[in-house]
């Protein structure tokens, strides 16, 4: 469990001054960018030799408030320590994203998500205010009222206007357990239904509904995975071991299928295997999986082999000595979250099916929770959207990103968006429409004047 210490401000205090420190030792005509061994970015990151800044000292819970329900965090925290700090107060933030190893900072400046998103919208909806280090070198204070400007564009900028310091986050209460119902449906259109009234009530079938997502593994075979919290106690699963969330989803139960998880394991009901995707390394196999250590079940160790791969193309070289054809980039790697208006989910999912060999799909309703709009990824208030999740390769096209520019295109069609931690090959003026680019570049303008900072558009979608 992680437990702030009543030197943990003081702690702070001195990592920021040594951030400050690194700042004014990266030479002038560098690019400003982060000192990070690790990312949870799946696109090209730009190589740089300059030194980068020391985050070192970022890293923790400062506080937690009980009564005020809030939570004092550095920028580089991980959810992992977050929540560690916070679930023995009864607490929890308003989103959790499904990953440990997911930073506060990374999840406001490049957007999160997860099963509580269509009640609490995304994770920087509920920052109150944060300290941001500017693309100047000035350390600001943003929120609402002050640095508005800052505060409302900073949110899927992607260390571009500058990299957060220190956030004061809302918490929410949150009960021991999580009652869990897996409803199969045979039809996306029922499927896409029941999904828009419990967002739009909050109820299903008269019991509270406090955490809503779903898998499709082919349009005849979908699940929505409904959560509920409860304080009575009782026999709990557990899928850190043998076992395997999103397996234990499938059923052809007309009633539905029950579960039942402590919080904590709820939470991370994802991380265990990455999703699904641990079956690319083999920890799926049943000979395989009791041999490989719990410690390494987790998606930052997944990541390390993912570097590797990414390193020496190790995925390309195996299947291309396989074919006996010379190392070629013979996959395409389909990374990608989008947000489509639920109104269109069923056709995207129905031509995403049709057009793109992969499965399962992660499915994950979010709403924003008020009237504000967010200039860098500009979903509509009051209105719902279903992130789509996947996160594969497919047989290369006849271009290089043929799939992932095909997705774009559907994606732009339906009125949605895409996350930008992936590949992105979007132009200049569709980039501009889609993602502020007006906005974006005032103010850009403001805080980082001399452009120390990567452009956002440079950092998504082009290659350095």
């Amino acid at each position: 469990m992680y437990v702030p210490t009543d030197d943990a401000p003081v702690a702070h205090t001195a990592g920021v001054q040594r951030l400050l420190a690194s700042y004014r030792a990266i030479p002038a005509q560098a690019t400003v960018r982060l000192a990070k061994g690790t990312s949870n970015l799946f696109r090209a990151r730009a190589r740089n030799t300059a030194p980068g800044l020391d985050v070192s000292g970022l890293t923790g819970v400062l506080s937690v408030d009980p009564v005020a329900r809030t939570a004092d965090v550095a920028g580089m925290c991980t959810y992992e320590d977050l929540v560690d700090a916070t679930l023995p107060y009864g607490l929890a933030p308003l989103v959790v994203p499904q990953l440990k190893t997911i930073t506060l900072g990374g999840a406001v400046t490049g957007l999160g998500i997860e099963s509580s998103s269509f009640r609490n919208g995304l994770p920087h909806e509920s920052v109150l205010e944060l300290d941001i280090l500017t693309g100047a070198g000035d350390v600001v204070t943003a929120s609402a009222t002050q640095n508005s400007d800052l505060f409302f564009t900073f949110p899927n900028s992607y260390g571009t206007l500058g990299y957060s310091v220190r956030l004061r986050i809302e918490l929410e209460p949150v009960a021991p357990f999580v009652e869990l119902t897996h409803l199969r449906y045979h039809g996306l259109d029922e499927l896409v239904a029941d999904m828009d009234d419990i967002v739009k009530t909050g109820v299903h079938d008269g019991r509270r509904v406090d955490y809503l997502d779903g898998v499709m593994f082919t349009p005849g075979e979908a699940y929505l995975c409904l959560g509920r919290q409860s304080d009575e106690p009782g026999p709990v699963s557990d899928y850190t071991g043998s076992q395997i969330y999103y397996r234990s989803i499938q059923h052809d139960n007309p009633a539905g299928k029950t579960d039942r998880l402590t919080i904590a394991d709820y939470l991370w009901r994802w991380d265990t295997d990455w999703f699904w995707c641990s079956r690319a390394f083999g920890a799926q196999n049943p000979r395989i999986r009791p041999l490989w250590p719990r410690r390494y079940r987790r998606s930052s160790f997944y990541w390390k082999l993912i570097g590797y791969d990414q390193r020496f193309d190790i995925a390309d070289r195996i299947e291309g000595r396989s074919l006996r054809r010379p190392p070629a980039p013979l996959r395409e790697r389909v990374v990608q979250d989008i947000e489509v208006p639920i109104e269109n989910t069923a056709e995207f999912l129905q031509w995403f099916d049709a057009n793109v060999p992969i499965e399962p799909v992660w499915l994950c309703p979010l709403r924003l929770r008020g009237d504000q709009a967010w200039p860098l990824y500009p979903i509509k208030p009051h209105h719902t959207y279903v992130n789509v999740g996947f996160w594969s390769s497919v047989p290369a096209g006849p271009a290089p990103g043929h799939t992932n520019r095909a997705i774009e295109k559907q994606v732009a069609e339906l009125g949605g968006h895409k996350s930008l931690y992936s590949e992105s090959f979007y132009s200049p003026d569709e980039f501009d429409a889609l993602y502020g680019g007006t906005k974006y570049r005032a103010v850009k303008q403001t805080y980082d004047p001399d452009s120390r900072l990567l452009d956002l558009y440079a950092k998504a979608v082009q290659r350095r």
